[in-house]
Protein backbone atom coordinates (compact mmCIF):
# COMPACT_ATOMS: atom_id res chain seq x y z
CA UNK A 1 0.00 0.00 0.00
CA UNK A 2 1.71 3.41 -0.97
CA UNK A 3 2.05 6.11 1.82
CA UNK A 4 -1.36 8.39 2.06
CA UNK A 5 -1.55 11.43 3.40
CA UNK A 6 0.03 11.76 7.43
CA UNK A 7 -3.07 13.09 9.44
CA UNK A 8 -1.81 11.57 12.89
CA UNK A 9 1.73 10.96 14.70
CA UNK A 10 0.98 8.42 16.29
CA UNK A 11 -1.77 5.45 15.66
CA UNK A 12 -2.39 3.40 18.86
CA UNK A 13 -3.40 -0.23 18.00
CA UNK A 14 -5.75 -1.40 20.74
CA UNK A 15 -5.55 1.89 22.38
CA UNK A 16 -8.74 1.61 23.74
CA UNK A 17 -7.30 -0.42 27.32
CA UNK A 18 -5.21 0.04 30.28
CA UNK A 19 -2.46 0.57 28.16
CA UNK A 20 -2.85 2.23 24.73
CA UNK A 21 -5.43 4.88 26.15
CA UNK A 22 -3.38 6.88 29.01
CA UNK A 23 -0.59 7.01 26.58
CA UNK A 24 -2.50 8.38 23.67
CA UNK A 25 -4.37 11.12 25.93
CA UNK A 26 -0.68 12.00 26.94
CA UNK A 27 0.64 11.97 24.10
CA UNK A 28 -2.33 14.25 22.53
CA UNK A 29 -1.77 16.63 25.81
CA UNK A 30 1.84 17.21 24.65
CA UNK A 31 1.02 17.96 21.42
CA UNK A 32 0.76 15.39 19.56
CA UNK A 33 -2.14 14.32 16.88
CA UNK A 34 -2.82 10.87 18.06
CA UNK A 35 -5.25 8.20 16.51
CA UNK A 36 -7.00 5.15 18.77
CA UNK A 37 -7.25 2.34 16.76
CA UNK A 38 -9.57 -0.18 18.22
CA UNK A 39 -12.08 -2.87 16.77
CA UNK A 40 -13.78 -2.56 20.38
CA UNK A 41 -16.60 -0.32 19.38
CA UNK A 42 -18.41 -0.16 22.83
CA UNK A 43 -15.39 0.89 23.93
CA UNK A 44 -14.54 4.00 21.42
CA UNK A 45 -18.57 4.98 22.30
CA UNK A 46 -17.36 5.57 25.62
CA UNK A 47 -14.57 7.47 24.78
CA UNK A 48 -16.30 9.26 22.26
CA UNK A 49 -18.60 10.40 24.85
CA UNK A 50 -15.74 11.79 26.84
CA UNK A 51 -15.63 8.68 29.46
CA UNK A 52 -13.02 6.46 30.60
CA UNK A 53 -14.36 2.85 30.08
CA UNK A 54 -11.96 2.00 33.31
CA UNK A 55 -10.58 3.72 36.12
CA UNK A 56 -7.57 6.05 35.98
CA UNK A 57 -7.05 8.54 38.16
CA UNK A 58 -6.96 11.91 36.66
CA UNK A 59 -7.37 11.11 33.13
CA UNK A 60 -11.01 12.17 32.71
CA UNK A 61 -10.27 15.76 32.34
CA UNK A 62 -7.43 15.09 30.22
CA UNK A 63 -9.49 12.93 27.83
CA UNK A 64 -12.22 15.83 27.61
CA UNK A 65 -9.12 18.24 26.93
CA UNK A 66 -8.24 16.31 23.87
CA UNK A 67 -10.90 15.75 22.23
CA UNK A 68 -11.96 18.71 22.35
CA UNK A 69 -9.20 20.40 20.88
CA UNK A 70 -9.74 17.69 18.04
CA UNK A 71 -6.00 16.15 19.52
CA UNK A 72 -7.40 12.52 20.31
CA UNK A 73 -9.15 10.99 17.41
CA UNK A 74 -10.57 7.32 17.28
CA UNK A 75 -11.36 4.89 14.47
CA UNK A 76 -12.83 1.33 14.15
CA UNK A 77 -10.89 1.31 10.69
CA UNK A 78 -7.07 0.20 10.10
CA UNK A 79 -6.39 2.73 7.64
CA UNK A 80 -6.01 5.12 9.67
CA UNK A 81 -2.54 3.48 10.38
CA UNK A 82 -1.29 4.25 7.00
CA UNK A 83 -2.30 7.70 7.58
CA UNK A 84 -0.15 7.75 10.75
CA UNK A 85 3.97 8.61 11.07
CA UNK A 86 4.28 6.24 13.75
CA UNK A 87 2.09 2.75 15.00
CA UNK A 88 2.20 2.12 18.71
CA UNK A 89 1.00 -1.76 19.36
CA UNK A 90 0.11 -2.62 22.83
CA UNK A 91 -1.05 -6.04 22.38
CA UNK A 92 1.38 -8.44 24.37
CA UNK A 93 1.94 -12.37 24.05
CA UNK A 94 -0.63 -14.11 26.13
CA UNK A 95 0.48 -17.88 27.83
CA UNK A 96 -1.68 -20.87 26.80
CA UNK A 97 -3.45 -23.40 29.10
CA UNK A 98 -0.18 -25.82 29.25
CA UNK A 99 1.48 -21.90 30.74
CA UNK A 100 4.00 -21.23 27.29
CA UNK A 101 3.60 -18.17 24.80
CA UNK A 102 0.64 -18.00 22.72
CA UNK A 103 2.57 -16.36 19.49
CA UNK A 104 -0.05 -17.07 17.05
CA UNK A 105 -2.00 -14.28 18.58
CA UNK A 106 0.99 -11.75 17.79
CA UNK A 107 1.25 -13.68 14.31
CA UNK A 108 -1.91 -12.49 13.19
CA UNK A 109 -1.94 -9.01 14.32
CA UNK A 110 0.77 -8.21 12.41
CA UNK A 111 -0.73 -10.06 9.48
CA UNK A 112 -3.55 -7.47 9.74
CA UNK A 113 -2.29 -4.26 9.91
CA UNK A 114 0.96 -5.54 7.39
CA UNK A 115 -0.78 -4.18 4.32
CA UNK A 116 -1.47 -0.47 6.23
CA UNK A 117 2.25 -0.27 7.09
CA UNK A 118 4.42 1.76 4.47
CA UNK A 119 7.69 1.88 4.09
CA UNK A 120 10.01 4.02 6.51
CA UNK A 121 7.02 4.28 8.96
CA UNK A 122 7.96 3.85 12.48
CA UNK A 123 6.32 0.49 14.50
CA UNK A 124 6.80 0.52 18.54
CA UNK A 125 5.97 -2.83 20.52
CA UNK A 126 4.76 -0.99 23.78
CA UNK A 127 3.39 -4.24 25.83
CA UNK A 128 5.54 -7.29 27.32
CA UNK A 129 6.74 -9.97 24.65
CA UNK A 130 8.48 -12.58 24.97
CA UNK A 131 11.63 -12.45 24.94
CA UNK A 132 13.10 -12.36 21.31
CA UNK A 133 9.86 -11.72 19.60
CA UNK A 134 10.61 -8.05 18.79
CA UNK A 135 13.44 -9.46 16.53
CA UNK A 136 10.84 -11.76 14.94
CA UNK A 137 8.40 -9.41 14.40
CA UNK A 138 11.45 -7.57 12.51
CA UNK A 139 12.06 -10.62 10.54
CA UNK A 140 8.58 -11.40 9.60
CA UNK A 141 8.24 -7.44 8.06
CA UNK A 142 11.61 -7.50 6.38
CA UNK A 143 9.88 -10.98 4.85
CA UNK A 144 7.41 -9.31 4.12
CA UNK A 145 9.12 -6.63 1.41
CA UNK A 146 8.35 -3.68 3.87
CA UNK A 147 11.41 -1.51 5.21
CA UNK A 148 9.74 -0.31 8.67
CA UNK A 149 11.81 0.70 11.91
CA UNK A 150 10.50 -1.46 14.73
CA UNK A 151 11.49 -0.53 18.09
CA UNK A 152 10.41 -2.35 21.40
CA UNK A 153 9.57 0.57 24.39
CA UNK A 154 7.87 -1.22 27.39
CA UNK A 155 5.37 0.13 29.63
CA UNK A 156 6.36 0.27 33.16
CA UNK A 157 3.29 1.90 34.50
CA UNK A 158 0.92 1.28 37.81
CA UNK A 159 -2.53 0.62 36.85
CA UNK A 160 -4.47 3.27 37.72
CA UNK A 161 -1.67 6.06 38.01
CA UNK A 162 -0.66 5.81 34.53
CA UNK A 163 -1.56 9.32 34.18
CA UNK A 164 0.98 10.77 36.42
CA UNK A 165 3.88 7.77 36.03
CA UNK A 166 4.19 8.08 32.35
CA UNK A 167 6.07 11.29 33.34
CA UNK A 168 7.52 10.11 37.06
CA UNK A 169 9.11 7.33 35.63
CA UNK A 170 12.42 7.03 33.08
CA UNK A 171 11.28 5.51 29.43
CA UNK A 172 13.33 2.45 28.49
CA UNK A 173 13.86 2.78 24.20
CA UNK A 174 15.27 0.22 22.21
CA UNK A 175 14.86 -0.07 18.02
CA UNK A 176 16.76 -2.01 15.80
CA UNK A 177 17.65 1.24 13.24
CA UNK A 178 19.02 4.55 14.58
CA UNK A 179 16.81 6.67 12.73
CA UNK A 180 13.81 4.01 14.84
CA UNK A 181 16.07 4.67 18.18
CA UNK A 182 15.80 8.74 17.33
CA UNK A 183 12.23 8.29 16.64
CA UNK A 184 11.07 6.56 19.31
CA UNK A 185 13.39 8.39 21.99
CA UNK A 186 11.81 12.02 20.52
CA UNK A 187 8.26 10.73 21.22
CA UNK A 188 9.17 9.10 24.71
CA UNK A 189 11.02 12.90 25.20
CA UNK A 190 7.69 14.41 25.38
CA UNK A 191 7.06 12.53 28.48
CA UNK A 192 10.35 12.27 30.08
CA UNK A 193 14.14 13.44 29.69
CA UNK A 194 14.99 10.11 31.49
CA UNK A 195 15.30 7.78 28.73
CA UNK A 196 17.15 4.71 29.13
CA UNK A 197 18.73 3.66 25.88
CA UNK A 198 19.09 -0.59 25.22
CA UNK A 199 19.11 -3.25 22.71
CA UNK A 200 15.40 -4.58 22.10
CA UNK A 201 16.52 -8.08 23.47
CA UNK A 202 17.43 -6.23 27.07
CA UNK A 203 14.89 -4.00 26.37
CA UNK A 204 12.01 -7.35 26.67
CA UNK A 205 14.05 -9.07 29.81
CA UNK A 206 13.95 -5.84 31.86
CA UNK A 207 10.35 -5.75 31.85
CA UNK A 208 10.37 -9.84 32.28
CA UNK A 209 12.56 -9.38 35.38
CA UNK A 210 10.96 -6.46 36.66
CA UNK A 211 7.54 -8.09 36.91
CA UNK A 212 9.05 -11.67 37.73
CA UNK A 213 11.21 -10.01 40.68
CA UNK A 214 7.96 -8.67 42.09
CA UNK A 215 5.85 -11.73 41.95
CA UNK A 216 8.62 -13.86 43.91
CA UNK A 217 8.90 -11.02 46.57
CA UNK A 218 5.11 -11.75 47.07
CA UNK A 219 5.29 -15.32 46.95
CA UNK A 220 8.27 -15.38 49.65
CA UNK A 221 5.68 -13.30 51.91
CA UNK A 222 2.41 -15.37 51.31
CA UNK A 223 4.90 -18.50 52.26
CA UNK A 224 5.91 -17.18 55.27
CA UNK A 225 2.48 -16.12 56.57
CA UNK A 226 1.20 -19.67 55.56
CA UNK A 227 4.59 -20.67 57.43
CA UNK A 228 3.55 -18.89 60.18
CA UNK A 229 -0.47 -19.88 60.45
CA UNK A 230 0.56 -23.09 60.87
CA UNK A 231 2.42 -22.45 64.31
CA UNK A 232 -0.90 -19.81 65.22
CA UNK A 233 1.24 -17.23 64.56
CA UNK A 234 0.02 -13.84 63.13
CA UNK A 235 2.38 -12.87 60.30
CA UNK A 236 2.07 -9.55 61.08
CA UNK A 237 3.40 -8.97 63.99
CA UNK A 238 6.55 -10.65 62.62
CA UNK A 239 6.54 -8.63 59.73
CA UNK A 240 6.37 -5.35 61.85
CA UNK A 241 9.67 -6.49 63.45
CA UNK A 242 11.45 -7.67 60.42
CA UNK A 243 10.55 -4.53 58.71
CA UNK A 244 10.14 -1.53 61.47
CA UNK A 245 13.38 1.17 61.44
CA UNK A 246 15.44 -1.90 59.26
CA UNK A 247 16.09 0.19 56.35
CA UNK A 248 17.23 -3.80 54.46
CA UNK A 249 13.81 -4.37 54.69
CA UNK A 250 12.01 -1.75 53.38
CA UNK A 251 10.87 -3.41 50.05
CA UNK A 252 9.64 -6.84 51.82
CA UNK A 253 5.67 -6.74 51.13
CA UNK A 254 2.96 -7.99 53.08
CA UNK A 255 0.92 -10.85 52.54
CA UNK A 256 -1.83 -11.33 50.33
CA UNK A 257 -3.10 -12.55 46.85
CA UNK A 258 -0.49 -11.78 44.10
CA UNK A 259 -2.27 -11.43 40.78
CA UNK A 260 -3.48 -9.74 37.46
CA UNK A 261 -2.56 -9.31 34.17
CA UNK A 262 0.91 -9.26 34.27
CA UNK A 263 2.39 -11.08 37.10
CA UNK A 264 1.81 -14.29 36.68
CA UNK A 265 1.91 -13.91 33.18
CA UNK A 266 5.43 -12.95 32.77
CA UNK A 267 6.66 -15.52 35.31
CA UNK A 268 5.36 -18.11 32.93
CA UNK A 269 6.47 -16.11 30.01
CA UNK A 270 10.20 -16.30 31.49
CA UNK A 271 9.94 -20.28 32.56
CA UNK A 272 9.50 -20.76 28.81
CA UNK A 273 12.64 -18.53 27.63
CA UNK A 274 15.01 -20.14 30.01
CA UNK A 275 13.70 -23.59 29.00
CA UNK A 276 11.92 -24.10 31.72
CA UNK A 277 14.79 -24.26 33.96
CA UNK A 278 13.03 -21.53 36.50
CA UNK A 279 13.24 -23.05 40.05
CA UNK A 280 12.37 -19.73 42.07
CA UNK A 281 9.78 -18.69 39.17
CA UNK A 282 7.98 -21.90 39.40
CA UNK A 283 8.34 -22.18 43.38
CA UNK A 284 6.80 -18.58 43.01
CA UNK A 285 3.54 -19.54 41.35
CA UNK A 286 2.89 -22.30 43.48
CA UNK A 287 2.99 -20.45 46.62
CA UNK A 288 0.59 -17.72 45.19
CA UNK A 289 -1.33 -20.11 42.96
CA UNK A 290 -2.12 -22.18 46.09
CA UNK A 291 -2.82 -19.04 48.35
CA UNK A 292 -6.79 -19.85 47.61
CA UNK A 293 -6.25 -23.75 48.20
CA UNK A 294 -4.50 -23.03 51.31
CA UNK A 295 -7.25 -20.52 53.07
CA UNK A 296 -9.89 -23.06 52.14
CA UNK A 297 -8.06 -26.29 53.67
CA UNK A 298 -7.47 -24.11 57.41
CA UNK A 299 -11.01 -22.92 56.90
CA UNK A 300 -12.40 -26.63 56.79
CA UNK A 301 -9.92 -27.42 59.75
CA UNK A 302 -11.86 -25.19 61.94
CA UNK A 303 -15.67 -25.19 60.29
CA UNK A 304 -18.32 -27.01 58.75
CA UNK A 305 -17.85 -24.98 55.12
CA UNK A 306 -20.76 -27.08 53.77
CA UNK A 307 -23.20 -25.67 56.22
CA UNK A 308 -22.38 -22.23 55.71
CA UNK A 309 -22.34 -19.25 53.76
CA UNK A 310 -19.16 -17.78 52.74
CA UNK A 311 -18.99 -13.66 51.51
CA UNK A 312 -16.17 -12.95 49.16
CA UNK A 313 -15.60 -9.15 49.72
CA UNK A 314 -13.39 -7.47 46.48
CA UNK A 315 -13.45 -9.58 42.74
CA UNK A 316 -11.20 -7.07 41.30
CA UNK A 317 -7.58 -8.12 40.73
CA UNK A 318 -5.87 -5.39 43.07
CA UNK A 319 -7.14 -2.43 45.33
CA UNK A 320 -8.93 0.43 43.79
CA UNK A 321 -9.94 -1.06 40.41
CA UNK A 322 -12.24 -2.29 38.12
CA UNK A 323 -10.24 -4.95 36.37
CA UNK A 324 -10.51 -8.38 37.19
CA UNK A 325 -8.38 -9.86 34.37
CA UNK A 326 -7.01 -13.03 36.46
CA UNK A 327 -8.39 -11.61 39.47
CA UNK A 328 -7.59 -14.65 42.09
CA UNK A 329 -11.16 -13.17 43.56
CA UNK A 330 -12.63 -16.06 40.83
CA UNK A 331 -10.43 -18.79 41.78
CA UNK A 332 -10.98 -18.52 45.35
CA UNK A 333 -15.03 -18.36 44.62
CA UNK A 334 -14.69 -21.44 42.34
CA UNK A 335 -13.05 -23.31 45.20
CA UNK A 336 -16.17 -22.07 48.13
CA UNK A 337 -18.93 -22.90 45.17
CA UNK A 338 -17.24 -27.20 45.66
CA UNK A 339 -16.60 -26.60 49.59
CA UNK A 340 -19.81 -24.05 50.75
CA UNK A 341 -23.14 -24.42 51.06
CA UNK A 342 -23.46 -20.51 49.55
CA UNK A 343 -21.03 -18.27 48.15
CA UNK A 344 -21.81 -14.60 48.40
CA UNK A 345 -19.51 -11.83 46.01
CA UNK A 346 -19.21 -7.79 46.27
CA UNK A 347 -16.70 -5.20 45.01
CA UNK A 348 -18.10 -1.60 44.61
CA UNK A 349 -15.88 -0.66 41.29
CA UNK A 350 -16.99 -4.09 39.68
CA UNK A 351 -20.04 -4.55 37.83
CA UNK A 352 -21.94 -7.90 38.01
CA UNK A 353 -25.86 -8.13 38.52
CA UNK A 354 -25.20 -11.23 40.50
CA UNK A 355 -23.04 -9.65 43.34
CA UNK A 356 -24.41 -8.22 46.36
CA UNK A 357 -23.60 -5.12 48.08
CA UNK A 358 -21.35 -5.04 51.20
CA UNK A 359 -23.66 -4.67 54.06
CA UNK A 360 -26.38 -7.79 52.56
CA UNK A 361 -23.07 -9.87 51.95
CA UNK A 362 -21.81 -9.27 55.86
CA UNK A 363 -25.25 -10.20 57.00
CA UNK A 364 -25.81 -13.18 55.59
CA UNK A 365 -22.21 -14.68 55.25
CA UNK A 366 -21.31 -17.05 57.86
CA UNK A 367 -17.66 -16.56 56.91
CA UNK A 368 -15.98 -13.29 55.33
CA UNK A 369 -12.66 -13.35 52.95
CA UNK A 370 -11.38 -9.82 52.36
CA UNK A 371 -9.64 -10.78 48.59
CA UNK A 372 -8.82 -7.28 47.74
CA UNK A 373 -7.70 -4.80 50.28
CA UNK A 374 -10.10 -2.30 48.88
CA UNK A 375 -9.60 1.13 51.41
CA UNK A 376 -13.72 1.35 51.86
CA UNK A 377 -13.34 -2.41 53.48
CA UNK A 378 -11.68 -0.55 56.57
CA UNK A 379 -14.56 0.59 58.06
CA UNK A 380 -17.29 -1.93 57.59
CA UNK A 381 -18.40 -3.09 60.71
CA UNK A 382 -17.29 -7.13 60.26
CA UNK A 383 -15.25 -7.40 62.97
CA UNK A 384 -17.71 -10.13 64.94
CA UNK A 385 -17.88 -12.11 62.24
CA UNK A 386 -15.61 -15.13 61.32
CA UNK A 387 -12.93 -13.47 58.91
CA UNK A 388 -10.16 -13.91 56.24
CA UNK A 389 -8.31 -10.89 56.07
CA UNK A 390 -4.59 -11.77 54.97
CA UNK A 391 -4.29 -8.33 53.87
CA UNK A 392 -5.06 -7.07 57.19
CA UNK A 393 -7.42 -4.22 55.98
CA UNK A 394 -9.05 -4.24 59.47
CA UNK A 395 -5.53 -3.52 60.81
CA UNK A 396 -6.48 -6.55 63.72
CA UNK A 397 -3.74 -8.95 62.57
CA UNK A 398 -4.40 -11.82 60.41
CA UNK A 399 -4.87 -15.39 61.72
CA UNK A 400 -7.13 -18.28 59.95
Amino acid sequence: MEMKEIVYDVCIIGGCGHVGLPLGIMLAVKGKKVCIYDINEDDIKVIRSKKMPFMEEGAEPLLEQVIDNGKLALSSDPSCLSQSDAALLVIGTPVDEHLNPKFRLMKEVIDGILPYLYDGQLLILRSTVYPGLTKRINDWIKESGKKIHIAFCPERILEGRAIEELESLPQIVSSFTDEGLTRSSELFALLTKDLIIMEPLEAELTKLFTNVWRYIKFSISNQFYMIANDYDLDFYKIHHAMTHNYPRLKDFPGPGFAAGPCLFKDTMQLAAFNNNEFQLGHAAMLVNEGLPNYVVKQLKKRYALSQMTVGILGMAYKAESDDIRESLSYKVKKIFEIEAKKVLCSDPYVMDENFVDEKTLIAESDVVIIVVPHKRYKNLDIHKKKIVDIWNVLNSGSRI
